[in-house]
């Protein structure tokens, strides 16, 4: 026994080894794509991922032609489908988005269905699905994470977002699957649903969709300016073009002229809607109770989070006076082990701390019976539209009632090649 204990121990060990590893060169890779790693390796590898770009930019244009040219083709599934996207990869706050919207479909009438792909969701065993593969002529049905009354999936099998939409959107459906075409069939045969969103659907492009919302976020819009690996940028920046709505998220409220130039550059008369993100109380993590924000003040906290950008969620917690006194930032998506979370609370007790703050994506990855030793909280961020509440109503509403009926909006694919991008 002694023996076999032995035997898990230095598995786990060389398991961290390999985690910590992992972890180290993300983190060296995000530095290098922003730019902070200018010497040495770091510019040799950034010249590598230059090259990478460069094929990645190529694919990205073929992709996109072959839907041009039909030889790829898109399906209508004869109701309404927004799709909310971004052009980047990493945090744009989107979700909170996709949330609002989905939240006044509901209100006025609609039976809406969001349809993620379930980013960082658990996997078919490899195994199981070659049987099923095996046995069965028809692929396994969507997961659902919701059916508009109940929760029927857990975060690690859902993945967080689509869990997190689905706690806070009792009476909206959420379905998880890569193929958002056979989802939606799912959602519009089995549910009844009679609008869909596509969660972070702007490069999906087998979908026939009526309108497109682009988030771009106004602290780091594009990044460097370079496509995958090298920059941030899932397409050329002048694919904003064929967005019918861009919102820019988490403003100050300030005017930004450049950026504006810069989105008018490619949509003379693209339609901005800004919002920024909005803290609103902490929720405790298990349970029902909540503090305000001001409790914050003067408070000593611990906060820990894994998420694209934990600098916005520190300068939350600041703003309302937190004293941050210890602090942990995983990487985007990271799953908690029961080991990481104790061993934060054993410090977070040492030091005396008030409470443990993290945020509402991260809560979703706790483990559920996790025993906390301090207070622990998530801290409830809502959008709120700042500017353009006219366009993002006028939107909501083409939504619920649309001006054609459903056959007219059905037009030829080919004739969208200015709308996707304009690759003449």
């Amino acid at each position: 026994m002694a023996t076999l204990d032995g035997v898990r121990a230095a598995v786990a060990r060389v398991e961290n080894r390999i985690r910590l590893g992992f972890d180290r060169f993300v983190e060296f890779t995000i530095d290098v794509i922003h730019d902070r790693r200018s010497g040495g390796m770091g510019r040799y590898f950034a010249l590598f991922l230059d090259g990478l770009s460069r094929v990645f930019d190529v694919l990205v244009r073929l992709r996109l032609r072959l839907y041009q040219q039909r030889i790829l083709r898109n399906h209508h599934l004869g109701c309404l489908v927004i799709v909310v996207g971004n052009l980047t990869v990493g945090g744009t706050g989107k979700t909170p988005v996709v949330e609002k919207l989905a939240r006044s479909l509901v209100e006025r009438g609609r039976t809406v269905a969001i349809l993620s792909r379930g980013y960082m969701s658990r996997r078919e065993p490899v195994l199981k699905k070659w049987w099923r593969m095996l046995t069965h002529l028809e692929p396994p049905p969507p997961k659902v994470v919701s059916d508009g009354t109940a929760i029927l999936l857990d975060s690690e099998t859902a993945g967080d977002e689509p869990y997190m939409l689905a706690r806070n959107l009792p009476g909206v459906l959420v379905l998880v699957d890569k193929d958002r075409v056979k989802a939606g069939l799912h959602a519009i045969k089995k549910y009844h649903a009679d609008t869909l969103i596509l969660d972070d659907g702007y490069q999906y492009f087998a979908l026939k969709d009526h309108l497109q919302l682009l988030m771009i976020d106004k602290t780091n819009p594009f990044g460097n300016g370079r496509l995958l690996p090298r920059g941030i940028l899932r397409e050329p920046i002048r694919h904003l073009r064929r967005a019918s709505y861009i919102f820019v998220t988490k403003s100050d409220g300030v005017s930004d002229p450049e950026l504006t130039a810069s989105i008018r550059r490619y949509k003379p008369d693209a339609e901005l809607i800004e919002c920024t993100h909005r803290p609103r109380y902490l929720q405790t993590v298990f349970g029902d109770g909540r503090l305000a924000l001001d409790q914050m003040k003067g408070k000593r906290i611990g906060a820990f989070c894994g998420i694209a950008s934990p600098e916005s969620f520190e300068r939350y917690l600041v703003g309302f006076g937190a004293r941050v006194e210890y602090k942990h930032w995983y990487r985007d998506h990271h799953r908690f082990l029961p080991g990481e979370l104790e061993q934060f609370f054993r410090e977070a007790v040492a030091r005396e701390l008030d409470m443990v703050v993290t945020t509402e994506k991260d809560a979703v990855r706790v483990p559920i019976g996790f025993q906390s030793a301090v207070p622990f909280y998530y801290l409830r961020v809502e959008v709120e539209i700042i500017n353009g509440v006219a366009d993002f109503e006028e939107a909501v509403s083409r939504i619920c009632f649309p001006k054609k009926p459903m056959a007219a909006t059905r037009q030829p694919f080919v004739a969208q090649d200015q709308a996707f991008g304009g690759e003449k």
